[in-house]
């Protein structure tokens, strides 16, 4: 699946964008504020969840427009070049809220799933092994919504309860068994599954990754872990359900639930030297976490049948030539499509030849 033609309306700085890209491997250059970043994000919100920025969408509105945004595409498979028409945006009476609509007609957010799945790396993600551990919570489900869509109802149900089961604390109701049992059990079905599926992620990129032969870029080995830095063993809704009956004490005091699934983190360390990933140098990092990227895009590619279309912001500028090239020659051997921006169109010199170049210059996309 890839996108055969995409609009941007009134998004970020473009009032009325639009393009056909390569199935294969597309370069967005221009200087920086032209608007590259803002088209991988617009794409990005054809997927599930908040877009490769995660911010408000009233955020996203584009400066003196008198309407909401609209993102646009059509989608094509190797059959045909208009398999599918899908779009999301919102509205100025209601900025806070995003709307789907595919084919024509009006979806759920959940229904994109299965349509498009995108993997993105950006400049704010460099300090993910340094940064807290929610950063990480968050990368790995984003991973396991890319795989398992489902996951999205079950994370939904499991942070419902939870704050529901919060506020029933805050409120001196502990001695309340009966509501706060029935909150717990609706956590505990839905967090077990969501702590299966991150196991099942971590064991299928471990497969990806030990598949991988020794090159340019390091490779990690990967755990999940708990708050005491051990391995996190596999929850199940029996384990979660009295962990939290036992910690309503605890948790009313801290006014959040301070065990369960939700409180994993992600472990990483250089294959290479066994070092944490958080102690190695800022490009091993990078280096590791572009690793992590494309075994997931691996993973998704032989579980679901459809490689995931991959949005690279501003990669090429932190690689040095030889290990660009490298990733060049690895995107164009895996297939699929891949977009990347970059300020300078020599950053891409040594690229395949059928790599399709764009300029984009004040909210304007044109053929470099």
């Amino acid at each position: 699946m890839h996108v055969a033609a995409l609009r941007l309306t009134d998004f970020r700085n473009h009032a009325d964008s639009g393009f056909a890209p390569g199935v294969g491997l597309n370069a967005l250059t221009g200087d920086n504020g032209a608007g590259k970043t803002n088209i991988l994000e617009g794409l990005s919100l054809l997927s599930l969840g908040r877009g490769l920025r995660a911010v408000p969408y009233a955020d996203m509105i584009r400066d003196g427009a008198t309407g909401g945004f609209a993102v646009a595409a059509t989608l094509g498979d190797s059959i045909s070049s208009d398999f599918a028409r899908i779009g999301t945006g919102n509205s100025a009476d209601a900025p806070a809220r995003r709307q789907v609509r595919i084919n024509g007609a009006d979806a759920a957010l959940t229904n994109l799933g299965e349509y498009l799945s995108l993997l993105w790396l950006t400049p704010a993600m460099d300090r993910l092994f340094v940064d807290a551990a929610s950063q990480r919570r968050r990368f790995v489900d984003r991973m396991v919504l890319a795989l398992e869509p489902a996951q999205a109802r079950h994370a939904t149900r499991y942070d419902a309860a939870m704050r529901q089961r919060a506020r029933l604390l805050a409120g001196e109701r502990i001695g309340d068994g009966a509501w706060l049992g029935a909150l717990e059990a609706q956590m505990a079905e839905h967090g077990a599954l969501l702590d299966a599926a991150r196991h099942r992620l971590l064991r299928a990129l471990a497969d990806s990754l030990a598949a991988e032969p020794d090159g340019p870029f390091a490779r990690p080995h990967l755990a999940l872990i708990n708050s005491d830095g051990d391995a996190a063993p596999q929850w199940d809704a029996g384990a979660i359900a009295a962990a939290l009956a036992g910690a309503r004490g605890r948790d009313a005091a801290a006014g959040r639930a301070l065990t369960g699934p939700h409180r994993f983190d992600l472990a990483a360390f250089h294959a290479g030297h066994g070092q944490a990933a958080a102690r190695c140098s800022t490009g091993e990092q990078k280096a590791m976490l572009l690793s992590i990227v494309l075994a997931h895009g691996d993973v998704i590619a032989s579980l679901r049948g459809q490689r995931p279309i991959l949005l690279l912001d501003e990669l090429a500028a932190h690689l040095d030539p030889a290990r660009r090239a490298a990733l060049f020659e690895r995107l164009a051997a895996t297939g699929g499509q891949v977009w990347m921006t970059g300020t300078e169109g020599g950053l891409f010199h040594d690229a395949p030849s059928h790599l399709q170049h764009w300029h984009v210059a004040g909210g304007t996309i044109i053929p470099a």
